[in-house]
């Protein structure tokens, strides 16, 4: 079918389809001819014992067998999809003969692929499969033309409506029959799919879907075994893709699924949800210190001295003891099935090494999401630096995102421009580090807010009066986040905060992020460092007037001050009360985009 049919064909197998995880063999979506499923069945006649309209006997190695009559079982679904689009007002006809019909045709058939035309006409099978629903042998060869070959897929359906849908009616048809693709609010509620119920309850369908585009659906689907890279834009949904690779290899398999990550607090989120969906039997969520700490506990190595080890000295001679550890054999490698790695940008070298060398070398599935103008931890990677010399063999399974969805156009447009001078965009071997320029998918939304105040109090007060006026119109409280850039700001909101009764959650209190809870219904508090790989529809960054930090490479500010920014999904409101560095490149990056 990839040979024989047009570009503008979308086509899945053997994909999931729906809350009830229908299996049809094809789905074949064309934007003027409709819908069409298709079961392929590899019997020869000989294999055939007995036919009738609902069930066939067939040979197999364990002896007869019976079976649905695959036609019965390709109406079954196309009928089943069918029902399922006709709820949704936008894909059906309106007005005329076929009002609260579906928009487009859809059709049928079987594939038989070990079976002619002449031997087909000429067996039983004629009398329970319709000839123009079978597509047999000699009609699909190398040789076949391509006209041809998609008159007989036009044949399943008797309708031809002469509509052309959409890419808005496209995108709905595959929001509806594959939930999986969904991304609400949250990138990460593609964890909301709930299988269990034999009847779903049919969902609210929203006026602007969200949803994987192509691409994403592409490279989530397919990236089969090995070893796989994906360089990716804040936004993109790298960490979406994990997800649904995470839940796709819980299937299958012995060993855990091991997600690191670097920081605390979006490993926090991860670990939520994979729970709350009963994966936590399969999947190990860890930032990775902690789980350099869970293997010397595992198996009994001493820990560093504290009083001996103190700040980076302590986290280095952790990683160290667990790679020495390993190197001995005292730590087993190859002890999870697959490894997942998000924030590869923030892992040293020695690092990426010891994560591959944990990967089952049966199944030998290890994913790296990487972007390097994330990079917040001062990892920078030489230009000759190769995925390969630290064991990770990406040489033609890397993959590049470029386009940011999480971001209104708006907010993306400003942190872009304020921060593009240490954004340049970098190419190289795809066995190399690249930073990628981003690009917006184009939604819509508010211009970035930039607010100056009398002083830093006053900057508190401000935020807590528009804060509550947007939880009285309707914003949950956990939909908002203020990022700061130093304690003493994350102190004072805390202090506030509590005392007018509104709902906090300092998630960085003490350094320690490990409780954070983003269902709480509370606003979240907490660090640009410890913000990285998560989102909120409104985000709030206040004291821009202190950036950038003294002693502090200005390039490393701007980066971590692009990372608050593209936090925020629909709303980003920057507040200051003196003049910095920052707050010029604010003010002129507001004036390019707006203007």
């Amino acid at each position: 079918m990839e040979e024989k049919l047009d570009d503008d064909y979308l086509l899945w197998y053997d994909v999931p389809v729906g809350k009830k995880q229908l299996h049809p063999d094809f789905i074949v979506l064309h934007p003027s001819r409709g819908l069409f499923i298709l079961e392929v069945k590899d019997w020869k006649l000989d294999t055939i014992q007995t036919v009738n309209p609902s069930t066939f006997t067939i040979i197999t190695d364990n002896g007869f067998k019976e079976v649905q009559n695959p036609l019965q079982q390709a109406r079954d679904y196309a009928l089943a999809v069918n029902k399922m689009l006709e709820k949704d007002p936008a894909l059906v006809e309106q007005e005329g003969d076929y009002q609260g019909k579906l928009i487009i045709p859809y059709g049928y058939g079987v594939v038989l692929t070990n079976i002619t035309r002449k031997d087909f006409n000429n067996s039983e099978l004629t009398a329970v499969f319709e000839e123009h629903l079978i597509i047999c042998k000699d009609e699909m060869l190398p040789s076949t033309d391509a006209g041809e070959f998609q008159q007989r897929l036009w044949d399943l359906s008797a309708y031809n409506f002469g509509n052309r849908l959409t890419s808005n009616q496209i995108d709905r048809i595959r929001w509806h029959i594959f939930p999986d693709l969904r991304i609400t609010a949250k990138q990460l509620s593609l964890f909301d799919i709930d299988t269990t119920t034999e009847e779903p309850a049919q969902p609210q369908i929203p006026d602007i879907l969200k949803i994987m585009d192509l691409q994403q659906e592409q490279l989530a689907r397919s990236l089969g075994d090995g070893h796989r890279l994906i360089h990716g834009v804040a936004g993109s949904g790298k960490t979406m893709i994990l997800g649904f690779r995470c839940q796709h290899l819980a299937q299958f398999g012995n060993k855990p699924i091991l997600v690191l990550c670097f920081n605390v607090s979006l490993a926090a989120k991860l670990r939520q949800m994979i729970v709350d969906k009963g994966l936590g039997q399969r999947v190990i969520v860890r930032h990775f210190h902690g789980w350099c700490m869970d293997q010397l506990k595992k198996y009994r190595i001493p820990r560093p001295n504290p009083k001996e080890y103190q700040g980076e000295a302590y986290i280095e001679e952790l990683v160290n003891r667990v790679i020495l550890a390993v190197d001995a054999q005292t730590i087993p490698a190859g002890t999870y099935d697959a490894v997942m790695l998000d924030e590869g940008h923030d892992f040293k070298a020695e690092w990426l090494k010891l994560v591959a060398q944990m990967v089952n070398p049966e199944t030998n599935s290890l994913l790296i999401l990487y972007d390097d103008a994330q990079n917040l931890y001062g990892e920078k990677r030489d230009k000759k630096f190769s995925f390969k010399s630290v064991g990770i063999q990406a040489q033609g399974r890397t993959t590049i995102l470029k386009l940011n969805y999480r971001n209104t156009e708006q907010v993306l447009g400003v942190a872009y421009e304020f921060a593009k001078e240490v954004m340049q965009p970098t190419t190289g071997e795809d066995d190399q580090v690249v930073l990628v320029e981003p690009a917006s998918a184009g939604r819509q939304g508010a211009m970035p807010d930039l607010i100056k105040l009398p002083s830093f109090q006053q900057e508190v007060k401000y935020l807590a009066q528009r804060l509550q006026q947007l939880h009285e119109r309707g914003t949950p409280w956990n939909d908002i986040a203020i990022i700061y850039r130093f304690k003493f700001m994350g102190d004072r909101f805390f202090q506030d905060f509590q005392t007018m009764q509104i709902p906090i959650e300092w998630v960085n209190a003490n350094n320690d992020s490990r409780n954070y809870n983003p269902a709480e219904e509370s606003i979240k508090l907490l660090t640009m460092h410890s913000s990285k790989g998560l989102e909120f529809p409104i985000v709030c960054v206040p004291g821009l007037g202190y950036m950038p930090k003294e002693n502090q490479e200005i390039a490393d500010e701007a980066r971590l001050m692009y990372v608050a920014m593209t936090r925020a999904i629909d709303q980003l409101i920057i507040t200051c009360h003196r003049s910095s560095e920052f707050t010029n490149r604010v003010k002129s990056a507001l004036s390019k985009v707006a203007g």
